[in-house]
């Protein structure tokens, strides 16, 4: 399943566009720009299939630093400043990691 089939291609490219620059991602923001915001709970956890790309049931710290590739090829990886305070955000539990639970939350807040 792609990305797309989902979300809206013009919405994600308007939404990578608002971000170019190191330091100007903002989670909330980009969810409701690309539309996710709006999503059910089976679309948000579609998207968190995609987003976690070994597959581990969650999106560690690694795949938050490539997040804007998924949607992408040519977008730019999160600053470290910026991941860091994303995986703050999604992680409630303080596992160092955000569960799909945990993305549902951080999409819907």
């Amino acid at each position: 399943m792609a990305i797309t089939d989902i979300l809206s291609a013009k919405d994600i490219e308007s939404a990578l566009s608002s971000c170019q620059a190191d330091n100007s991602f903002n989670h909330k923001s980009f969810f409701s720009m690309i539309g996710l915001s709006s999503k059910n709970a089976d679309e948000i956890k579609k998207v968190f299939g995609i987003l976690d790309r070994d597959k581990s049931g969650f999106i560690e710290e690694d795949e938050l630093h490539l997040l804007l590739k998924n949607f992408s090829s040519s977008a730019r990886a999160l600053t470290s400043a910026e991941t860091k305070a994303f995986l703050a955000a999604g992680d409630t539990d303080g596992d160092g990691k955000i569960g799909v639970e945990e993305f549902q939350s951080l999409v819907k807040a």
